[in-house]
């Protein structure tokens, strides 16, 4: 297998890990510099990945027969937090099936009505902002997984919603150790109880064991009442198999909380990565601020370059090959993952011109390219929370930056890893001041474009 897979670093797999944790985009931009747009990794415990960067080789991964490439497998990692029914971790069949059934509570209409919700809680989350210096990326945790239970459960803001945002935000903190990126098979009740106790994973086990709990209460409760809730838990209750039959409490379970990690966790990040970016860039925050009165267009193309610049996910669903598989004419065996990479695409001086600049006005007039801009990845697996992810991150930085000016010393915050994702290491510390309009155009109009 060696011989046939691109070239890469010859450290040891322990070592390459290490790498990857801790400077993961640095990491990863060496390696391209030293290798070209595909090179190989070999971690402990995984098969080799073979890190992809070339869009026309990514278009191909995506579009490969489902039955070739099993993105599901390629995530096992999350695994022991999804659970086996999530979408995320099918193939083939089984996840277009599950696919659909979840389609309906994204469909745009239902999206859009989900708008007044997300200003609730961002209005609620703004009168508790303070002005000085603030870490946003907690904030911004809490605030994008209150919208989410509430957006999926229906849950008014009381006891039950803090409890199961408190346990949530507990067993997400599990995603901070390096262990969470090694796929571990479930274990027997007895290994569970041991792992519970001490180690990288204790407490994990328990904390997931009362957040089914609640969840499972929840979904009963559901069943019995019905009537009149519009909630994406009431549409999944509402939803039938090709058979006819209805998706089984297990299954609720695990498309649940995957809607609970995936759509508040990655939001959360991306609006961090916001505040860090736009804190540095005072002409662009400027900007901003100013075109808040006539429209959209310069907060999209704002929140576009934000995730061009910083993608949560900087990998796009590592694909697992079942057979021998050929992309631009090169040869892969089976059993090694093929890996698009979000990142590298994004900082490809041939896509994007001075791609470490942080320039929103390179995507005013332009959409971005299918292959070329992969925030929420593509294909078949494109996360279905794409439009709902992006309401949220509009509504909250024309809410945060209609009323703050925001400020921040130093270069950019180094990138951590959180399990898959990418997080700012110092949490988003910026400073916030009461915004004058006035003042700010003059300090603006003074500076350099």
């Amino acid at each position: 297998m060696p011989d046939q897979l691109p070239p890469g670093p010859r450290l040891p797999g322990a070592l390459q890990t290490v790498g990857i944790w801790t400077r993961p985009l640095s990491w990863f931009s060496r390696l391209r510099r030293h290798y070209g747009k595909r090179f190989t990794l070999r971690l402990p415990l995984v098969p080799p990945f073979v890190i992809l960067s070339d869009p026309s080789e990514i278009k191909e991964v995506f579009l490969a027969d489902p039955d070739a490439l099993h993105p599901g497998e390629g995530a096992r990692v999350l695994r022991p937090l999804l659970g086996d029914n999530s979408v995320i971790l099918l193939d083939g069949d089984l996840h277009m099936e599950q696919r659909k059934l979840l389609l309906p509570p994204f469909h745009g209409e239902r999206i859009k009505a989900l708008e007044e919700l997300v200003r609730d809680a961002v209005e609620r989350e703004l009168e508790r902002l303070e002005r000085g210096e603030q870490r946003l990326h907690q904030r911004m945790q809490a605030l994008t997984l209150e919208v989410i239970l509430r957006a999926v459960f229906g849950l008014d803001p009381g006891p039950r919603l803090d409890e199961l945002r408190e346990l949530l935000t507990a067993l997400l903190s599990f995603a901070d150790r390096p262990a969470s990126i090694v796929p571990i098979p479930e274990p027997g009740e007895r290994t569970k109880r041991l792992l519970n106790t001490a180690g990288p994973f204790k407490g994990f086990f328990g904390l997931r064991e009362r957040v089914d709990e609640l969840l499972f209460a929840l979904v009963e409760e559901r069943r019995r009442q019905r009537e009149g809730r519009a909630d994406v838990l009431a549409l999944l209750l509402d939803a039938r198999h090709e058979d006819g039959s209805p998706m089984s409490d297990a299954e609720l379970r695990d498309e649940l909380m995957t809607l609970l990690v995936a759509g508040h966790e990655t939001t959360a990040t991306a609006l961090a990565w916001a505040f860090v970016l736009l804190a540095r860039h005072p002409r662009v925050a400027g900007e901003l601020a100013d075109s808040l009165e006539d429209g959209d267009e310069y907060l999209i193309a704002t929140i576009q370059e934000v995730l061009r610049r910083r993608p949560v996910l900087p990998n796009a669903a590592p694909r697992l090959s079942k057979v021998p598989y050929e992309v631009a004419g090169r040869p892969y065996p089976s059993g090694i993952c093929l890996v698009p990479n979000a990142y590298l695409v994004h900082h490809d001086p041939e896509l994007y011109p001075d791609p470490y600049a942080f320039r929103p006005e390179r995507f005013l007039g332009r959409k971005p390219g299918t292959y070329e801009w992969l925030p929420f990845g593509g294909g078949r697996r494109r996360c279905l929370g794409a439009s709902f992810a992006q309401l949220e991150m509009r509504v909250v930085l024309r809410a945060i930056f209609g009323a703050y000016e925001m400020s921040a010393d130093g270069p950019l915050e180094p990138a951590r890893r959180r399990n898959i994702t990418i997080r700012p290491a110092n949490g988003a510390l910026v400073r916030l001041s009461a915004r004058d309009r006035a003042r700010a155009r003059r300090t603006r109009s003074a500076q350099p474009a």
